[in-house]
């Protein structure tokens, strides 16, 4: 069983800096990283992407934290209105998703780009950044799950009811382990332009099950309607759009690297 332990704060003068919020910037800073990356691994216009990132990390925290209050926990509303304001306070990690979604729609339809051709770049880059992310919400253990005696419970303090699961934890390590598996499928070159919707299946499964582990018999739980969270509803779409896109989507055409230089003696660059 893992032993309870919550990191410290890291004091810098006036700011405090906590291990939640360090784990959600490393795994921002790497997602970003790893998209530009990708793309010019395809031949495609990474600076479309860099251009695209503080708009879809901005957004997603602003509808991370709406769909945290109105989805999750309402009553917080009723403590203060504005706490709407306080983005900072309680995200949703589907919330962050669909709001990253709704500004690419927006962003690439502006920029006249098919969002298609950057599908894999933005599943073999997501992924691993969510998973960094959710290491941070191991740290806070602040996704407590029902008392259990399985050997990665974490031995929450008495006051907690014991061993309970962690599904921060959990989410971390499938997502990793997801995030091997496109990666090996990106190298063998199987399902080309189709990585995004299979990541949509794979972690909606396993998503809907964790959800199935979490904590009912503590104070502060996630809402749940007709028995299920907000995720679970939210997996509903994401195996929806993953069935479509596996069935419907075609590989895009792979681009050439665009060259070093002009004139003759301009070479290809190597990515």
């Amino acid at each position: 069983m893992i032993p309870y332990f919550q990191p410290p704060s890291i004091k810098l003068g006036p700011l405090t800096l906590e291990p939640f919020g360090i784990f959600v910037a490393l795994g921002i800073l790497f997602a970003a990283h790893m998209l530009t990356r990708n793309a010019e691994r395809e031949g495609l216009d990474s600076n479309a992407l860099a251009d695209y990132a503080p708009w879809g990390v901005g957004v997603g925290v602003v509808v991370g934290h709406l769909f945290h209050l109105f989805a999750y926990h309402p009553e917080e509303l009723s403590k203060s209105p504005y706490q709407i304001f306080r983005v900072w306070d309680g995200l949703s990690s589907f919330g962050g998703l669909m709001g990253g979604i709704l500004a690419a729609v927006v962003f690439f339809k502006v920029r006249k780009l098919r969002f298609r051709d950057y599908a894999d770049s933005f599943a073999l880059a997501v992924t691993p950044g969510w998973a960094i992310a959710r290491l941070g919400c191991f740290a806070a253990h602040d996704h407590k799950g029902i008392p259990t005696d399985f050997f990665l419970a974490v031995d929450f303090p008495a006051a907690l009811g014991g061993p309970r699961h962690d599904l921060g934890l959990y989410d971390a390590v499938f997502l990793f382990a997801i995030s091997g598996l496109l990666f090996l499928l990106r190298n063998s070159g199987m399902l080309r332009g189709k990585l995004l919707p299979l990541l949509a299946i794979l972690y909606a499964c396993g998503r809907f099950f964790f959800d199935t582990l979490r904590a009912t018999d503590l104070a502060y739980v996630d809402a749940r309607y007709f028995g299920l969270t907000p995720a679970q509803f939210s997996c509903f779409g994401l195996i929806a759009f993953g069935i479509y896109g596996l069935v419907k989507w075609q590989a895009p055409a792979r681009k050439d690297s665009p060259a070093v230089g002009t004139g003759e003696n301009a070479q290809p660059q190597v990515r």
